[in-house]
């Protein structure tokens, strides 16, 4: 028998009874998957990848998944050709697709969001879904935590339980009350009826905290993050110096020849040193570091390994949502109802930030322009100033007497007679 981490259970984690029953050749691996070749391959060039080398999943097609290896880049891998390198993993993907495939017939309000809800999708935008589902009575008791939410394999696909679907909605969580209220949201079950009939009850003016200050604030920081992003290479450089400097150095020099507002040097440094945390965190997922902290970075730029992309276009998809977001919330405040239809001027507008071609100071400067919009909408404004709590208790009442009665009763479904099987509690040796 081969003695190869891929052929025996590994001890970085807590020891879970049980775990050598669980095929690793089969569990899902979704996005940023650490896993650990089975076979040796040979990359671009010739060069040699030994078997048990350790990647992280970047994407999945033709049967297998393009898989990120430090200092060698995207290597494609048949799925029989990978394991999850942590036990950890194998439990996480294995109770994931589990809860999946038990609970999806208990979803009860379910709705297409994203770029095809804001009339901004192309041939290449992916049909984002989110919903609600309502857990059968059994699976409220016992030890097991019972799931809040599910995900698709792909993440193209999100459902929320009823609880948590409440108190996201009573915060006016943008995503949440987009799900209630988009057109084209539907009801599954009458648990979902009730939801849209009650959608009201979550709305308020805090969605100007919510959607506009929390947009304003993102594009702020992603121009401030652009800013400190055009002087990557120099970082990269101070880092090859003898001796190297460290965090509070680098994170220094960085201020200094950052461009700024009238702000503080201790604002400044702080955000030069977020600024560098945030690129060794990127690094790490797209699998060029060996760990996530700034001794990798210094290894990484010491190795004169392959660089990341340019960063001169950053994050356009981000710009264009959070400009989006800030006209939604202007239009909710004063007519008191939601639009999420970009049409007209807009449209284009958006259309354009997210293909990249404007750059991230004018998009601030589109959202500075709509700010006094902002603040007069949210003065003027005929919506309550909190939620209705009451209302939203009650609601979550209801929901519960009716799924104990369809238990308690066998009603026919998967909320009554034919729900699944809670999960079994999983022991842990201490060990």
């Amino acid at each position: 028998m081969s003695d190869s981490p891929t052929d025996s259970p590994r001890a970085d984690g807590p020891r879970i009874r049980g775990l050598e029953q669980v095929d690793r050749l089969s569990v899902p691996l979704p996005h940023g998957t650490e896993v650990t070749t089975r076979v040796e391959r040979l990359a671009s060039g010739g060069r040699r990848i030994p078997q048990g080398v350790v990647g992280r999943v970047v994407r999945a097609h033709d049967g297998g998944f393009d898989v990120q290896i430090v200092g060698v880049g995207e290597v494609w891998f048949a799925r029989d050709e990978l394991v999850p390198r942590r036990p950890g993993q194998v439990q996480f993907a294995r109770r994931r697709e589990a809860a999946w495939s038990a609970l999806t017939p208990c979803v009860v309000l379910e709705t297409r969001v994203g770029s095809h809800a804001w009339g901004l999708a192309n041939e290449h935008s992916d049909v984002d879904v989110r919903g609600v589902f309502a857990l059968p009575l059994p699976w409220t008791f016992g030890l097991t935590q019972a799931p809040v939410d599910l995900v698709s394999a792909d993440g193209s696909t999100t459902y929320w339980e009823v609880r948590k679907l409440v108190e996201q909605a009573l915060r006016a969580d943008p995503n949440t009350l987009e799900t209630l209220f988009v057109p084209g949201a539907r009801a599954l079950d009458v648990v979902g009826e009730w939801l849209l009939a009650e959608r009201e009850a979550f709305v308020s003016k805090a969605i100007f905290g919510s959607f506009g200050r929390y947009a304003m604030s993102q594009l702020d920081k992603l121009t401030r993050s652009q800013r400190l992003a055009e002087h990557r290479d120099l970082l990269l450089a101070w880092l090859c110096e003898e001796p190297a400097p460290d965090l509070d150095e680098v994170a220094r020099r960085l201020a200094a020849v950052s461009p700024r507002s009238a702000t503080s040097e201790d604002n400044a440094l702080l955000a030069a040193k977020t600024y560098v945390k945030q690129l060794y965190r990127s690094l790490w997922d797209q699998g060029l570091l060996t760990a996530n902290d700034f001794a990798a970075l210094t290894a990484y730029a010491r190795g004169g390994g392959q660089r990341p992309p340019s960063a001169r276009e950053l994050r356009p998809k981000n710009a264009y949502n959070l400009l989006r977001l800030v006209s939604t919330a202007t239009g909710w405040l004063r007519h008191g109802e939601p639009t999420f239809e970009a049409t007209g001027a807009l449209k284009a507008r958006l259309l354009d930030i997210k293909g990249g071609k404007v750059p991230l100071e004018e998009v601030l400067r589109d959202a500075e322009a709509l700010a006094p919009e902002l603040e007069a909408a949210q003065r003027d404004s005929r919506l309550p100033e909190h939620p209705d709590f009451a209302r939203a208790d009650r609601l979550l009442r209801r929901v519960g007497e009716e799924l104990a009665h369809r238990w308690v009763t066998k009603a026919p479904g998967p909320l009554g007679r034919d729900a699944p099987e809670p999960p079994a509690m999983e022991w842990r040796d201490p060990e």
